[in-house]
């Protein structure tokens, strides 16, 4: 059930919010040089590595590690990524992700091919067995704000408590907090 939901999820957003996403590609193309879409490596279920689309929110030539730990994030995130990221519009192109099966609606948010501690962490809680997702539990209570071990924890707990109707509560709390901007420090 939660895969058919996950397409039919990812297919009635791609084309409902096609002409925004049309709108975003070209918007992030005028104000810097380089593509609209910027393909992320993070790690799926099972640890697998996959290439995940985000709208292109950091200057090219940007190192490719997570935000947090570049010395000048602000340096490096354009005017409009910094709307984009506030917003979680930069998301929106990974329902493709969702619609290939690399992701899904609802999970733990991809880690990059790099963050080690935090995919030592959830393999050793049995998290790698989800697939991620284009929000999850962690997301929801702390977003950039957690810690690696608190949000491992999170994930964990999510793990335990899936189900559908978690689910929908999750997507729903995920769409109020991504209007707000809460919990986004880059």
């Amino acid at each position: 059930m939660k895969r058919a939901l996950d397409i039919a999820g990812g297919l009635a957003g791609l084309i409902l919010l096609s002409p925004l996403l049309a709108g975003l590609a070209v918007a992030v193309r005028l104000e810097s040089p380089g593509p609209a879409l910027h393909w992320s490596r993070r790690v799926g279920r099972r640890n697998r590595i996959f290439a995940m689309p985000k709208f292109r929110t950091m200057r090219m030539g940007t190192p490719d590690v997570a935000t947090h730990l570049l010395a000048d994030p602000q340096q490096w995130v354009t005017p409009l990524g910094r709307f984009l990221r506030r917003t979680s519009l930069d998301e929106l192109p990974q329902l493709w992700s969702v619609l290939k099966g690399d992701m899904s609606l609802v999970g733990p948010r991809p880690a990059l091919f790099n963050q080690d501690d935090l995919v030592a962490l959830r393999t050793e809680a049995g998290v790698d067995a989800l697939r991620p997702g284009l929000t999850g539990w962690a997301q929801i209570n702390g977003r950039d704000e957690l810690p690696i071990p608190e949000k491992a924890r999170l994930d964990r707990e999510y793990l335990e408590r899936m189900s559908f109707t978690f689910d929908l509560r999750i997507l729903a709390i995920t769409a109020v907090s991504a209007l707000s901007g809460r919990g986004v420090t880059h």
